[in-house]
């Protein structure tokens, strides 16, 4: 049942996993499962320290532009307008690594049960699924932390340009 936000009712799929799990479960299917939920609890762990550095970072990109005037880093903004810009334009490449987290971590193991009869195609699609997801997932932690290098590169850049300006 589609609801005023597009909520989608969980209760189907979880139909869908009672059926596959039989009464006793089975030993190889709680295996294969587990070993994906610990795929995908490893990529979650690694998508939120990717989101805390960047943030990290980002607050360090900043610095140049609040730092107290007279500071080794500071900017002043009418005197040194395109230093201020390209401090911004530095930040660019870590907003864009922290969307690639952000989308990567909403992801989700969302799977259709319509048409599918008995648990070895019920449990097919729920494998196929969280592949699905975890490739997605993966495919975005590595654009992000592409573009987490990128901007770390360009921030460091501008930190010595900036340092090379006061010094010489």
């Amino acid at each position: 049942m589609v609801g005023i936000m597009g909520f989608i009712s969980f209760r189907s799929r979880l139909r869908a996993f009672q059926t596959m799990r039989c009464d006793p479960p089975d030993p190889g299917f709680i295996a294969d499962l587990e070993f994906l939920e610990n795929r995908d609890l490893d990529l979650s762990i690694r998508l939120g320290a990717m989101l805390g550095f960047n943030a990290l970072l980002i607050t360090i990109g900043t610095h140049p532009i609040s730092a107290s005037p007279g500071a080794p880093l500071s900017l002043d903004a009418p005197s040194q307008p395109a230093f201020v810009l390209a401090n911004i334009v530095a930040l660019i490449p870590l907003v864009i690594s922290c969307a690639f987290a952000l989308r990567a971590m909403l992801l989700g193991e969302e799977f259709d049960t319509d048409g599918l009869d008995g648990d070895a195609a019920l449990r097919q699609r729920l494998f196929a699924t969280f592949i699905r997801s975890i490739d997605a997932q993966a495919r975005l932690l590595y654009h992000a932390v592409r573009w987490t290098l990128a901007g770390g590169a360009l921030n460091l850049m501008l930190w010595a340009a900036i340092l090379a300006t006061k010094v010489f």
